[in-house]
């Protein structure tokens, strides 16, 4: 967990979503049909508004990871997208293939809104995730990222730069627009 706040959805809430959404990667893999969710079983903060990030990982080995930032649509819904995004369309992994799937474990990231960050040295790589825009160039980084890797906030800064196409330093640019947000993390245990 990225914070000591109180979770976004519960422990009971958290299994289901990690449910669905391995279903959800299993059958778009599998070229099948997608996945039902009864209406009965989506609660309340599984309804609620929140961007969303799924995680895939191949013995313990980064294998996908694509996002939904969309804040004005169901947690669940952008879930299911961000599931079979990470499975099939991030650009830097080859599709996941269905003898894969056994081998592949999921991390969820519930997102806050992001802020914008007036100023660099209030930037947190230990509670904060990263998002840096400039012209038409922009990247994001979780906050799990920069903890598990160990990054102080100017190597998380300069890596979002990089990851987003632009100058290690440019987010030191007036032009750059810097936001910050907080992620609930959770995941299988395989």
């Amino acid at each position: 967990m990225s914070n000591a706040e109180k979770p976004p959805i519960d422990h009971g809430e958290q299994q289901q979503l990690l449910r669905w959404v391995r279903a959800t990667i299993e059958a778009a893999v599998r070229g099948a049909s997608p996945v039902h969710i009864p209406e009965s079983e989506l609660t309340d903060p599984l309804r609620a508004w929140h961007g969303v990030f799924v995680t895939l990982k191949k013995r313990g080995q980064l294998r996908g990871c694509i996002g939904k930032m969309d804040f004005e649509r169901p947690l669940w819904q952008n879930a299911m997208e961000a599931a079979v995004a990470s499975a099939l369309e991030d650009p830097r992994f080859p599709p996941v293939e269905p003898d894969e799937l056994s081998e592949i474990s999921l991390e969820i990231s519930i997102l806050n809104p992001p802020e914008d960050l007036p100023r660099p040295d209030q930037f947190d790589p230990l509670r904060h995730g990263i998002i840096v825009q400039k012209g038409w160039r922009q990247a994001l980084l979780l906050p799990k990222v920069a903890q598990e890797q160990g990054w102080d906030a100017t190597k998380t800064l300069e890596t979002v730069c990089w990851k987003a196409g632009l100058p290690t330093d440019a987010w030191r640019e007036p032009a750059a627009k810097l936001q910050v947000f907080t992620a609930f993390d959770f995941g299988e245990e395989l």
